[in-house]
């Protein structure tokens, strides 16, 4: 999704609770389909990642609907970074380049998903994945085999000390109480 030439980005930026990654956000949607970058060598279709990724401590790139979630290394602190950075993903989106390039692929349902794999994609697009989107984070589903549902945590989820609990306490158990056939959630 390209903004509009005059289309006004003001960035702010908050802790989640992945203390190795700040969420930045414009509360202005400038991004259709969220996009996940560990690497460098993944931004391909992400200007905005790649000037991330042009700084050694980045680590990890988010690019939501309304924010970014960028994971550092463990010997820069954010006090040093957090502003400038801001500065920096405000100054590309105020800029009218794509954060991310249009993607030609659909994310959601498919044909070829049967009612227990709707059904597990709809409790997380419609439930988990806008409250794990508010710290920062992504829930993307990869399949569901033999009772148990395989995510990708993304964003700030992707290595967060408490993700763990909210897969359990939180994911699978809604999982599990919506649809009987789902004995577990595992993340990959």
């Amino acid at each position: 999704m390209n903004q509009a030439p005059n289309a006004v980005h003001k960035v702010s930026f908050e802790p989640t609770p992945n203390p190795h990654t700040l969420r930045f956000s414009t509360h202005q949607v400038f991004n259709e389909f969220p996009a996940n970058f560990t690497s460098a060598q993944e931004t391909t279709i992400s200007p905005l990642a790649r000037k991330l990724f042009g700084f050694p401590w980045c680590q990890a790139v988010y690019v939501g609907r309304d924010f970014v979630t960028v994971t550092k290394a463990d010997w820069v602190q954010w006090e040093i970074i957090a502003e400038p950075l801001a500065n920096l993903i405000e100054e590309h989106l105020n800029s009218g380049q794509p954060a991310v390039a249009p993607l030609s692929e659909s994310s959601g349902t498919s044909a070829g998903d049967n009612a227990e794999v709707q059904r597990i994609k709809k409790i997380l697009d419609e439930e988990i994945r806008p409250m794990v989107a508010q710290d920062g984070g992504d829930i993307v589903f990869s399949r569901f085999e033999h009772g148990i549902v395989y995510l990708h945590m993304q964003g700030s989820c992707a290595g967060c000390p408490s993700s763990t609990m909210t897969l359990k306490m939180g994911i699978e158990a809604r999982l599990m109480e919506a649809i009987p056939a789902v004995k577990e959630v595992v993340a990959i």
